[in-house]
């Protein structure tokens, strides 16, 4: 056993394994909180050194800590930093080899682990559950917690689970961390979590190094006016945010072909690629990454003098945590928006896109209460089939927890890949008689294939008259001998109905509500991004408002308070009618050749718009001229022209 542990004993590993002197703001009293308690709420702003809350701890405490995080930079970046340390620390993710994989899983076993990183959707791996049961969680971590929040600004339905998960592996402490938490946001993730409200530390949004500007600008003055900006100011570590992928290629281009040293990073660039650039970016003193927010999240970089946002953020939050990227090492940093009202509609797409169709919602909702008492779905297939794009169709599955319909149990995978890594003959050598017969009769029924084997458990369990649990065990040991390769496949979810006598129509109906007020908060998101550029007062102050921090005091390094009065948007040009850009007849001729994928107002407004759906994709209408042709226009607007 090891002895209590108490904070005198934590501080002095502060000094010993981290070199570190004294704590930043609120980690201490964080540390307080888990030891005491057993829980607590993290809210720094970002570079605030919220990792130091679970790193420290973990070293006292007997165990593994389970840091659940959405940010492969992040477990990268952190793991390297620990391990430096003589920390063993490791990660779970879709980026590691097989080989790597199972390295960390037979540490983890092992007990050697001290940092366990993973993603959220990692825990819908049964075998990586499993191991996780019989191993003692001295600490569960969340990152990013915000998303576990319903109404906060980047809801993912997994997160909403961890939880659950938590007291279901029997964690002995939580901790939940963020830089992006409005009071009604800490609110659901202390109630999620059992946090006291007096363990939620929240440190404050204010950040009096940096210089926050909103220039109002019409999309042909934008470009020259960024390269102006870039030119005229000392040269130094920059992010530039965009919206669309395709922006981040095209002002990379325009900036290099200028002389500047830029490069761009998206979702769309290979994991190798994106790597590079990064490691590239993090190298210099004065490249410029063209970046979408898939960028900067868990990189440590401190010394970012410049944050530009080409595009309009799509929320406050984002915002507030795309700007804490500067000036994290306490020196003066520049952060400014370029603010366009020609990005409106291309943001607000995206809240709308994510709204499914109420036939969409009536044909799931009815198929799942068709499927009886107990049944197993393949997401892939059911969002193909009710044209719900995959992330959507989770949501609306958790909000059918939420109501009580429905309860998902432990996903399952209906088929794996083997690969022997022996010959057969050797393979078999290794066990009895019995055990022998076993795995020789399951390699002769599975699939065989030039080089894999495919192996369906269920199948094989009535083909072998052998148990499912037995099947999977074998290949889990094969795998862990390293005798063979093994992937999973055809991942499927299994649920159970909770409320036999539930109305497909009225869960539909409801379901599409909720959907409606998420679309609703989300367009209004970006209504209070455009009021805290036309603010008329200090824009710091209304930012750190919208947080739950009161100021009184102006900052002076604002836009507002630097120029005295508010900002006035450049017009929008309105553009041509609607029906002089569509040609009528070739618009009702494709409405004619696709009445199923076009067969209601939303969906043709999703096509004008350029919103991929699944049913889009099976149609191939991605191709087609008119796909997205109205792009840059309001989805309402685009509505009410398709209603007509």
């Amino acid at each position: 056993m090891m002895p209590t542990l108490t904070l005198a004993a934590i501080d002095a590993l502060l000094l010993e394994r981290f070199g570190l002197a004294r704590y930043r703001p609120g980690q201490r009293e964080v540390i307080a909180a888990l030891i005491d308690q057993r829980a607590a709420l993290a809210v720094f702003p970002t570079g605030g050194g919220k990792s130091l809350c679970y790193q420290l701890p973990a070293l006292a405490l007997e165990g593994v800590t389970v840091v659940v995080s959405p940010l492969i930079a992040l477990m990268k970046d952190q793991i390297d930093f620990l391990v430096g340390r003589g920390i063993d620390a490791a990660r779970l993710d879709s980026s590691l080899s097989p080989a790597e994989s199972q390295d960390v899983t037979r540490r983890l076993r092992a007990g050697t682990v001290k940092l366990l990183y993973v993603a959220p959707e990692r825990f819908n791996n049964e075998r990586f559950v499993a191991d996780l049961r019989r191993t003692r969680i001295a600490l569960f971590a969340v990152d990013e917690a915000h998303c576990i929040s319903e109404w906060g600004h980047n809801f993912r339905p997994d997160y909403l689970k961890l939880a659950e998960t938590a007291r279901a592996l029997g964690a002995e402490r939580v901790l939940c961390l963020t830089a992006t938490a409005t009071p009604s946001v800490v609110k659901d993730i202390c109630a999620a979590f059992a946090i006291p409200d007096a363990c939620a530390i929240v440190t404050g949004f204010y950040r009096p190094n940096l210089r926050i500007l909103t220039t109002p600008v019409s999309a042909r003055e934008r470009d020259p006016l960024l390269l102006q900006r870039l030119r005229d100011r000392p040269a130094g570590p920059t992010i530039l945010y965009v919206t669309l992928q395709r922006t981040a290629e095209r002002i990379a281009r325009f900036l290099a072909n200028q002389g500047l040293s830029a490069r761009a990073y998206h979702a769309g660039m290979e994991a190798d690629d994106r790597s590079e650039v990064q490691e590239w970016w993090k190298a210099s003193n004065n490249n410029i990454v063209v970046a979408t927010i898939a960028f900067g999240m868990g990189i440590d970089k401190a010394n970012v003098r410049y944050v530009y946002h080409y595009n309009l953020p799509k929320s406050l939050e984002s915002y507030s945590q795309e700007i804490g990227r500067a000036g994290r090492d306490g020196e003066p940093a520049i952060v400014e928006m370029l603010a366009c009202l020609d990005d409106v509609p291309a943001l607000e797409n995206f809240a709308y896109g994510d709204t499914p169709s109420a036939s969409s919602l009536r044909g799931l909702v009815g198929e799942l209460l068709d499927a009886g008492m107990e049944f197993d779905v393949a997401l892939t297939d059911l969002s193909n089939r009710h044209d719900i794009r995959p992330l959507v169709l989770r949501t609306a599955l958790t909000y059918l927890e939420l109501a009580g319909a429905l309860k998902q149990g432990t996903p399952f995978y209906a088929g794996y890949e083997v690969r022997p890594l022996l010959p057969m003959e050797s393979i078999l050598g290794s066990f009895d008689r019995e055990r022998a017969d076993f795995i020789q009769r399951l390699f002769a029924a599975a699939k065989k294939g030039r080089i894999w084997y495919g192996v369906r458990p269920d199948d094989l369990a009535l083909t072998l008259a052998e148990p499912r649990e037995r099947i999977r065990r074998a290949l889990q040991y094969l795998e862990e001998q390293q005798w063979i390769e093994l992937r999973a496949a055809e991942v499927r979810q299994r649920y159970s109905r909770l409320d036999p006598g539930a109305d497909a129509g009225v869960l539909a109906e409801a379901l599409a509500r909720r959907f409606a007020r998420r679309e609703q908060q989300e367009v209004a998101r970006l209504a209070s991004v455009l009021a805290l550029i036309a603010s008329k007062g200090c824009q710091c102050n209304a930012l750190v408002a919208h947080f739950g921090e009161q100021r009184t005091t102006r900052c002076g390094h604002c836009s507002f308070c630097e120029a005295g009065e508010a900002v006035t948007f450049t017009p929008v040009d309105p553009g041509l009618p609607i029906n002089e850009v569509i040609p009528s007849h070739e618009w009702e001729s494709l409405r004619g050749a696709h009445p199923t994928v076009l067969h209601d107002t939303r969906s043709r407004a999703r096509f004008l718009c350029g919103l991929a759906s699944p049913a889009f994709t099976r149609a191939k209408l991605g191709r087609h001229p008119l796909f997205g042709v109205l792009a840059e226009r309001r989805f309402a607007d685009v509505m009410a022209w398709c209603e007509q």
